[in-house]
């Protein structure tokens, strides 16, 4: 079944309607050809969601009837952040189609020294316009409760700064060692703590840059002793923590 995300404003629940309007009302009229009396979910974007019948249609708005609303528990105890380095092509469109899958509840695109793409202050925002759209159509269709966000584009330093108030932070590196202590520090994490995930681009993290993240209390931990892509790691590590704390 289809779903859809709206702002409190658009819920009236006394009258049991909800009022999609703007983009929204072009998917469901020309793309989904839905008519009224089909049916849909809606999420408030935080922790209730909507079964709701179409009870009338125009050219600028959708009105829904409300059959009955929930408070599922499909978010995980957990708000990870990914901190992915810039892939090359399109790499950067799978990484957040999948971590919004996965779980992951913003995602951070950081330009590393070792990452090939460089975007401008233009090219940039067109660029994490289109992910946050890639991020609402996974949300939709994961049936998460929340739309994550993407981040606009962060240095190195700065996403190390801007991550220092989180509970946990990780940073998967090929040369760190002990797979018993990756092990043993993933499962003291706690459900309600947050979670900062440091991935590098294709070329990996240089050496001084792991330096600089210990510094700043993030801590290596290693994924196997294979080398996993970029486009691949982040998305390991989500697998194993949404394993782990989905109660």
């Amino acid at each position: 079944m289809q779903r859809f995300f709206v702002e409190p404003s658009q819920i009236d629940e006394g009258a049991h309607q909800i009022h999609i309007t703007g983009s929204d009302v072009k998917h469901i009229v020309n793309v989904l050809r839905m008519k009224t009396g089909e049916e849909l979910w809606i999420s408030d974007g935080d922790k209730k969601e909507y079964h709701c019948t179409i009870e009338a249609i125009d050219a600028e708005e959708v009105c829904l009837h409300i059959l009955y609303s929930q408070e599922p528990d499909y978010e995980l105890p957990n708000k990870i952040y990914l901190f992915q380095g810039l892939p090359k092509a399109d790499k950067m469109e799978l990484i957040i189609q999948k971590a919004v899958e996965l779980g992951a509840c913003q995602v951070i695109p950081v330009e590393t020294k070792r990452c090939v793409v460089r975007l401008d202050g233009k090219k940039a925002a067109k660029k994490v316009e289109r992910w946050q759209q890639i991020a609402e159509s996974a949300a939709k269709q994961s049936k998460r409760m929340l739309i994550p966000s993407v981040h606009p584009v962060m240095t190195f330093k700065d996403a190390l700064a801007w991550a220092k108030e989180l509970d946990v932070r990780l940073i998967p590196y090929e040369l760190a060692q002990g797979m018993a202590e990756t092990k043993a520090l993933l499962s003291e994490i706690r459900p309600g703590q947050s979670i900062g995930i440091f991935i590098g681009s294709e070329g990996g993290f240089e050496e001084k840059e792991i330096e600089a993240a210990i510094d700043a209390g993030v801590s290596p931990i290693t994924l196997g002793k294979r080398i996993l892509r970029t486009e691949t790691a982040g998305l390991a590590i989500l697998s194993v923590l949404m394993f782990q704390l989905e109660q």
